[in-house]
């Protein structure tokens, strides 16, 4: 402080100095012009001791600019102006530098939940009362297809009511959302929480595919029931079976035996009914023996499969039958080298009853066509298809189809597409269905 009180008590001294000179030269001298050159030092000399002295007033709102713009990279010297205005300095650069230090923790925060929020596996959007979006991770792109998403309102093109649910869900609400996109049903759960980010209100939703999920749930429960039928079953039936066998031996016996008093018209009648008891028996074995499989599939072998290996074997099997019926089937595999990592009998068990059920669908059909296709979708994964051009299946059963017992077919057994489903499941994957009524139906296995 000494310093500057030397440095101003010097300024003004100069500044006196240089204006008593002035009026001197101007009032004892009559040189005006002389005199007029000081007043103008001597001005200059108190703008300099202004500025002098309005210098930490200067830095003081620096200080305050720094912090209103985040800028702490601003610098305070107090050099040459005493050791009250070291200890401004001092101040100032400590209070720079914990700015600094709180900027950096928060960057470092903010990074820190990017990466959490972009690397979770739950899809999480945030957005505006208007739609404009200010968050959206990767699992939600993955999930929506989408790269980049300004506005809830472009993802009409996937679902008109996914957008409606969205923007209709408040805090604490949830709910489901069914889509067909590109043949593979999502089933999406939403869940919604609200909150105030600079006085505007921000929606965020959490978004799942449960569909997988509530398969394994389906499956898990017709399990269940299966098994306890066929426990039922089996006590019921194996008992008739045996007795009517027996039954049947003793006819025999008694036909060849000595005893005549049974006449030969009663013989043959009890020997109809034995049989076709028999008969009827073996027959409800065989439907018992055929749901028991779908609780009892082996577990898969895995192997890293060539799918155009296994669409060739299919298409052996399968050609002589459908050429009989007038079917074309066409085989395409994009790229030529796909693989899949899957046991070969369970996924070639599964085509052969997928190309079989389109077969039966388009029978007697003028121009009737089965497509085998796969690739990669949109989501990386690798997808077989089955296509046909046949009349396709009526909603209300499309919802039924994979459940056991259920068949839209006079002889089915509605086994075939409950066994085909489990075996998609065994290999983490899903089997699924979309259909257009008259166009055509697509089955779809996901790997």
């Amino acid at each position: 402080m000494r310093n500057f009180r030397v440095q101003c008590t010097v300024r003004i001294l100069l500044i006196g100095a240089t204006i008593l000179g002035a009026v001197l030269l101007w009032l004892e001298l009559g040189m005006s012009i002389a005199a007029a050159v000081l007043g103008f030092v001597a001005v200059l000399q108190i703008r300099a001791f202004l500025r002098y002295v309005d210098k930490t007033n200067r830095d003081l709102t620096r200080l305050l600019r720094s912090i209103q713009y985040s800028d702490f990279s601003q610098t305070f010297t107090a050099e040459g102006r005493g050791g009250s205005f070291a200890e401004l300095s001092g101040a100032f650069r400590d209070v720079m530098g914990q700015f600094r230090a709180a900027r950096a923790e928060k960057e470092e925060q903010h990074r820190y939940l990017q990466t959490v929020i972009q690397h979770i596996g739950v899809g999480l959007i945030s957005f505006r009362q208007d739609g404009s979006v200010a968050l959206i991770n990767n699992a939600a792109k993955r999930l929506l297809r989408v790269p980049s998403l300004k506005n809830i309102q472009a993802l009409e093109r996937l679902s008109a009511e996914l957008v409606d649910a969205l923007l209709r869900l408040r805090a604490g609400e949830r709910a489901q959302v069914k889509i067909v996109d590109d043949d593979e049903l999502l089933q999406l759960s939403l869940n919604a929480t609200e909150f105030k980010m600079r006085g505007e209100l921000i929606k965020l939703v959490s978004i799942q595919d449960i569909q997988s999920e509530l398969e394994e749930k389906e499956i898990e429960a017709w399990h269940k029931m299966t098994r306890v039928l066929t426990h039922e079953i089996m006590n019921s039936i194996t008992p008739i079976s045996s007795l009517a066998s027996s039954a049947k031996e003793l006819l025999v016996e008694g036909e060849s035996g000595s005893n005549g008093h049974v006449s030969d018209e009663v013989i043959a009648d009890v020997r109809d009914a034995v049989r076709t008891i028999e008969k009827r028996s073996s027959s409800l074995l065989t439907f018992v023996n055929a749901y028991r499989s779908l609780t009892r599939i082996p577990q898969p072998d895995f192997h890293v499969v060539q799918v155009a290996d296994l669409f060739s074997s299919v298409q052996d099997l399968m050609s002589p039958q459908l050429q009989a019926g007038g079917i074309r089937l066409d085989v395409q595999v994009e790229p030529s080298t796909l693989t899949a990592i899957a046991d070969p009998e369970l996924v070639e068990r599964v085509l052969i009853n997928l190309v079989k059920n389109a077969a039966e669908a388009l029978a007697g059909r003028p121009g009737a066509r089965v497509r085998m296709t796969a690739g990669i979708d949109r989501r990386g994964r690798t997808i077989l298809q089955v296509v046909d051009n046949g009349p396709g299946i009526v909603p209300e059963a499309i919802d039924k189809i994979f459940v056991p017992f259920f068949t839209t077919k006079k002889e089915g057994s509605g086994i075939g597409l409950s066994l085909s489903r489990e075996i998609m499941r065994q290999h983490g994957g899903s089997l699924s269905v979309n259909s257009e009524a008259g166009k055509r139906t697509v089955f779809t296995m996901r790997f």
